[in-house]
């Protein structure tokens, strides 16, 4: 198993329960831990923050007996019996691989990015934490028509949501404009050369002089998934880099399973988890076919 975020820790706890002799072998790259608190993980109502959630689920794995090594791996390669993988000096094989190695997250160009972050001044997902935004003045920071979804979508939960587009004006197409109007929905489309916290506020200023002030921003610049190992062992990608699967969380090669955000749809934690509990059960049963 590759990548020990939500999504590869619940697979580990899955697969220990089953009584399955395997590996978890992890990076230490997961973008859950970047999450000062989520308010929306099923079971904390008083949130919890990405590390510590982190923690629960390798103490939980571990008291079964699953296995988490620290490593990183190279190469993925298909064999005879199933998979070869590098990881520095060492080699493993497997009979089967689940890939939970998550994406990378576009980071806007902007000081102190993670301290931001941490402070929750600086956002990645209106899903998970829009509705703490609830009647803030929110800026978003987009450089196509998914910065225009993003800003939309911010107006459940406030009035006041700015657009600064920092893309080509030609990335935003004659609909993405006329949505924007039809919202009353600002759109800034000159770029952020300054940015300063003043009492809790993100101030911007842009190349234009225009002096933003905001309670907090978002980051609409996308992801980039991590999929280079499993286009080594030749599974297939949709056009965005995300791996296609079936209903079991196989992807095109047989034995290689995909859970989490590396996989098409929504980067959230609670369905990462859930895509790793169907991949851990089918290889469960895919072992038991074998004889295994």
């Amino acid at each position: 198993m590759i990548g020990a975020g939500p999504a590869g820790l619940t697979a580990a706890l899955y697969l220990a329960r089953f009584r399955r002799r395997f590996l978890v072998l992890d990076a230490g790259q997961s973008r859950a831990a970047w999450i000062p608190t989520s308010h929306n993980h099923p079971g904390f109502p008083n949130g919890v923050s990405g590390k510590d959630l982190l923690a629960r689920q390798r103490r939980h794995a571990r008291r079964y007996g699953a296995h988490i090594r620290k490593a990183e791996v190279g190469s993925l390669a298909v064999s005879p019996d199933g998979f070869r993988l590098t990881a520095g000096s060492r080699r493993f094989t497997a009979r089967t691989v689940l890939l939970a190695t998550g994406v990378i997250d576009n980071e806007p160009k902007l000081p102190d990015l993670e301290r931001a972050v941490a402070r929750e001044l600086i956002r990645i997902c209106p899903i998970c934490d829009g509705f703490e935004a609830q009647g803030q003045s929110i800026g978003v920071i987009g450089h196509s028509a998914h910065g225009v979804r993003e800003a939309l979508f911010l107006r459940t939960y406030s009035d006041d949501v700015t657009l600064i587009h920092v893309g080509e004006p030609r990335t935003l197409s004659h609909e993405d404009r006329a949505q924007l109007k039809a919202a009353n929905l600002p759109l800034i489309e000159t770029p952020i050369d300054k940015v300063q916290v003043e009492n809790d506020r993100i101030v911007a200023f842009s190349t234009g002089g225009k002096v933003c002030r905001f309670d907090t921003v978002y980051s609409a610049l996308g992801s980039t998934p991590r999929y280079l190992l499993a286009e080594q062992a030749g599974a297939q990608v949709d056009e965005q880099g995300r791996l296609l699967v079936d209903e079991h969380q196989n992807t095109s090669v047989e034995g290689l399973y995909a859970a989490g955000d590396v996989v098409r749809g929504l980067n959230q934690m609670t369905v990462a988890e859930s895509e790793a509990a169907i991949a851990a059960t089918d290889i469960h049963n895919r072992l038991r076919a074998m004889g295994l």
